[in-house]
């Protein structure tokens, strides 16, 4: 099998010949792992194909007008408007929100914020990427796609944004429900561009504390699954499965997701509570598609080399019988993962992952 071909057979809960791996990444890891193949900082696909990664995501670039002004000392995001400033840490540091510019908005301010218009992308180009990238798995959309809690987050602030949620506040849910238009229709375009040769759609919702959800069972079904499910509808009418990117102990939520279309569940952090690779096989195998389960928070990052391939061995013996199993870490290597740990995740991937 190509990637493409592996991807799709996972995803439509077929067994393919060797169990699929994806590589997210931070900024310090990623030139660490470049350097070692004598890569060129810029030289993404050629690291990915280092790796053995079956993944390629395509998307249409903003060409519009400028929409926000700049402000000192605050990157401001060229699309939505959000603000977020570099912290530092001893490995490297992270972009973090702040300064949230509708925090105390009134709801005619939510009407006003400056949404792109859609037509304002660059689509004609993801024909080129899709042709590219013919022989992967190609996937459209991100981790940030139908995203409501985090969203409003980033606009009002978290406290604010489960206040929004929790008392049906209006200006939240205007802006999130205005967001989400743009989002959609911005979709719409891509599937069109694509013309077929997307194999999967991703989407996300941070659901879970690392011990328990964040909201009520009845929130997520009043204010997150009916938003999202338009977008899992809007895929699968182009015969595209769609895939949720879930931190946390989120798999309260799978069954939910499971009655409204969802195929695939991303990131799976293991050490929350239910979301281990032998609860997830258990409860959900053969109805949904995972892709994650390799820990950040775990031997990738604090153990050693042996640690991380034991770990991937132990994953793919639980996750691999009859499909349905993307190897990935949680979410993204971290800047203070060891550059052997990282290696060796992949290598293993390879020894322990044919069929």
């Amino acid at each position: 099998m190509n990637a493409k071909q592996r991807v799709r057979a996972v995803f439509h809960f077929e067994v393919p010949d060797r169990v699929p791996v994806n590589y997210m990444c931070n900024p310090g890891i990623d030139a660490k792992l470049k350097a070692h193949f004598g890569l060129s900082a810029g030289d993404d696909e050629g690291l990915r194909r280092a790796l053995g990664v079956d993944f390629r995501v395509v998307d249409a670039p903003y060409v519009g007008p400028k929409l926000f002004e700049e402000i000192e000392g605050v990157r401001v995001d060229p699309v939505y408007g959000f603000r977020s400033r570099y912290v530092r840490h001893e490995t490297g540091g992270y972009w973090e929100y702040c300064d949230y510019p509708l925090a105390d908005a009134a709801p005619e301010e939510a009407e006003r914020w400056n949404f792109p218009d859609p037509d304002d992308f660059d689509y004609n180009s993801l024909r080129d990427q899709c042709a590219a990238y013919k022989d992967y798995g190609v996937i459209v959309g991100n981790n940030g796609l139908g995203l409501v809690m985090c969203r409003l987050g980033f606009f009002r602030g978290f406290e604010q944004a489960l206040v929004d949620l929790a008392l049906d506040e209006a200006t939240g849910l205007r802006l999130i429900d205005r967001l989400l238009d743009f989002q959609f229709a911005h979709m719409e375009r891509v599937f069109d561009a694509v013309q077929g040769g997307a194999d999967v759609m991703w989407m996300g919702e941070d659901l879970g504390t690392q011990i328990a959800p964040l909201i009520s069972m009845d929130t997520f079904q009043k204010h997150i699954l009916p938003r999202q499910r338009r977008f899992i509808d809007l895929a699968a009418s182009h015969s595209v499965p769609t895939m949720l990117h879930t931190c946390g102990c989120s798999s309260w939520a799978y069954e939910a997701y499971i009655r409204a279309g969802l195929r695939a569940v991303d990131t799976l952090q293991p050490e929350a509570t239910d979301m281990s690779p032998e609860y997830l096989k258990k409860t959900f195998g053969g109805r949904l598609v995972f892709h994650g389960c390799i820990s950040t928070a775990g031997a990738l990052t604090y153990g050693t080399a042996g640690d991380v391939e034991e770990d991937v061995r132990h994953t793919l013996e639980v996750m691999k019988p009859g499909g349905g199993y993307c190897l990935a870490p949680t979410h993204r290597l971290q800047d203070n993962t060891p550059l052997e740990n990282a290696l060796r995740m992949y290598d293993a991937a390879r020894k322990y992952g044919t069929y």
